[in-house]
């Protein structure tokens, strides 16, 4: 098999339906107000739940070692049950004096921890059903990530009235959060396994067939967003319209299976033809056609970089992870940006009511739609630059995308609505982009061994992030609001946006010392074997030689 089958690519298929739904916790802000209501909270209360989901990301390293010892569908299947029981029990009883704040919490943290276990199936199955294409499947499928708020919104506006009737919001919201993805994940259970790749050749034209149906389905999902009427196009027709491009990169791996049917009855017809065959040749012909072809294959092998398995680079795990700086430097610049950029969006209900906006599904969806597009960047820059022979850096495409998202921050100190859209749209796209970025970065800073535990340690930043920010943009709302459980006006996050767009700032810094600091190492970890063993410094007995040949010779 000398490209990946149709098996590898129903794997991506797999992973592209779980990551669209893999978001529950992104429709919050839609019903958040209403659950305020509901169980008469306060704004710091609200928050917390918000950083409840984030919470059960503390423990989502447990996540990475289940996939070291359970198959791989069996972890989706757990990460799917907890967001069933998470949600699902919170829809049974949310109006119920029994359910108290403090069960809310756990049972929210509960959900988040079971997005962990299905995130972490679908960056292993993209990177080791595709290792020479790691990081363009890595950021196609998480990419779909983005449309999950767009996902559940329209879902939820196209119930039956005698749902909408008999549901409020927020239940609505919770009952499709524990449903859904537990549906899906048994409908992809089947898909969800590594399967062997002798080859790592690259297959452009089925690449740009699945770029062109994700590009269809981010553009269907921003028509719906900033006004489907405006192009005469009806809810019920857009949101149709986005569930067949759901649904059809199904048809890839369909092609691909008929095309290997055919190939093997073709190939089977061959062999009679050539076993009815009565010759006196040798059967040194084939024998030398065959090596030729394995040669060949090799050499296509050996060529092929692949991001993570580069000659001599560091495979980092354990404590050994939290003993390194650059650790320490990609925690904390991903908190200032990427989990900054969560808990802005977490808290577009809050922000869209201050400023006066009647629905706040407008704005989310607007920040779901150019997060997917944000998520989908990278992908194309790496495949392009990939056939180039080029690799971007990580750290370094993580640096550029921050600085836009600080601009973004003091932009919203406007107190026009444009800014708004505008500054949504903005930090939708980076944060996502950051998000799909951060998934290779884990690998190429600290390799692939321990990719399940090292990336989970690290997004353990976001519910600390998440903790710090949306307490503070709490405590900054009350203190607007003047003892009241509602605030309105411009000012309400003034000084939120102002601290938020310094403290991205800050993390842009820590993410160029980052780049500057890992540039060097990856290229000295680039080197061919044989290259930086002559590079190795050397001492030489005479070292005090006038010509300075016995000096030591540093690597370049």
């Amino acid at each position: 098999m000398s490209t990946p089958s149709s098996a590898h690519w129903l794997s991506l298929v797999g992973s592209v339906w779980l990551q669209t739904i893999n978001g529950p916790n992104a429709d919050f802000p839609v019903y958040s107000s209403q659950l305020k209501e509901v169980k008469g909270i306060s704004q710091v209360q609200l928050n917390f739940l918000a950083f409840a989901s984030d919470a059960g990301k503390l423990l989502g390293w447990f996540a990475g070692v289940a996939a070291l010892y359970l198959p791989l569908w069996l972890v989706a299947v757990v990460g799917a049950a907890f967001g069933l029981v998470g949600y699902g029990i919170q829809f049974l009883f949310l109006e119920r004096s029994g359910l108290a704040y403090w069960h809310m919490f756990l049972l929210t943290s509960l959900a988040g921890n079971g997005i962990c276990w299905i995130n972490t199936v679908c960056y292993l199955l993209c990177m080791k059903n595709f290792p020479s294409d790691s990081r363009v499947a890595v950021s196609l499928a998480t990419s779909y990530l983005g449309l999950s708020a767009k996902f559940y919104t329209t879902m939820a506006e196209k119930l039956p009235l005698g749902a909408s009737a008999r549901y409020s919001k927020a239940k609505i919201y919770l009952l499709l959060n524990a449903v859904v993805p537990m549906l899906v994940t048994l409908v992809v259970a089947p898909s969800l396994r590594v399967v062997e790749l002798t080859s790592h050749k690259r297959t452009d034209p089925v690449f740009f067939a699945m770029f062109a149906i994700t590009l269809a389905t981010g553009a269907c999902a921003v028509l719906g967003s900033v006004g489907s009427k405006s192009i005469g196009l009806s809810s019920k027709e857009h949101m149709v319209s986005l569930y067949v491009l759901l649904a059809l990169p199904i048809l890839i791996p369909a092609a691909l299976k008929i095309r290997e049917t055919m190939d093997k009855f073709r190939e089977a017809k061959r062999e009679n033809r050539v076993h009815d065959l009565a010759t006196d040749e040798p059967d040194t012909a084939v024998s030398v056609l065959d090596v030729e072809a394995e040669n060949k294959d090799k050499e296509d092998d050996a060529s092929v970089t692949t991001t993570g398995e580069r000659s001599g680079q560091d495979e980092v795990g354990g404590l050994r992870l939290l003993r390194r700086l650059d650790f320490w430097l990609y925690f904390v610049s991903y908190m200032f940006s990427g989990t900054l950029g969560l808990v802005f969006l977490n808290n577009l209900g809050q922000i869209a009511e201050s400023r006066g906006l009647s629905d706040p599904s407008t704005l989310v969806s607007l920040s779901s739609s150019f997060g997917f597009f944000g998520r989908l960047l990278p992908a194309f820059l790496d495949y392009y630059t990939a056939k180039s022979g080029y690799s971007i850096s990580r750290t370094g495409s993580m640096a550029a995308l921050m600085a836009p998202m600080a601009g973004a921050f003091f932009l919203l100190l406007g107190a026009s609505d444009m800014f708004l859209y505008t500054s949504t749209a903005v930090v939708g796209t980076c944060t996502g982009a950051i998000s799909s970025v951060a998934v290779s970065a884990t690998s190429e800073l600290f390799g692939r061994k321990n990719f399940g535990v090292n990336h989970n340690v690290l997004v353990a930043n976001i519910p600390v992030g998440s903790l710090c920010f949306g307490y503070l943009a709490a405590f900054l709302y009350q203190k607007e609001a003047r003892g009241g459980s509602r605030c309105v006006g411009a000012a309400c996050y003034r000084d939120t946006f102002l601290l938020w767009g310094s403290t991205c700032a800050v993390g842009t810094a820590l993410c160029a010392v980052l780049y500057a600091r890992s540039r060097g190492l990856l290229a000295w970890r680039r080197l061919p074997p044989a290259t930086m063993a002559a590079r190795t410094p050397r001492c030489s007995a005479n070292l005090g030689d006038d010509n300075n040949n016995g000096a030591v010779q540093l690597p370049v």
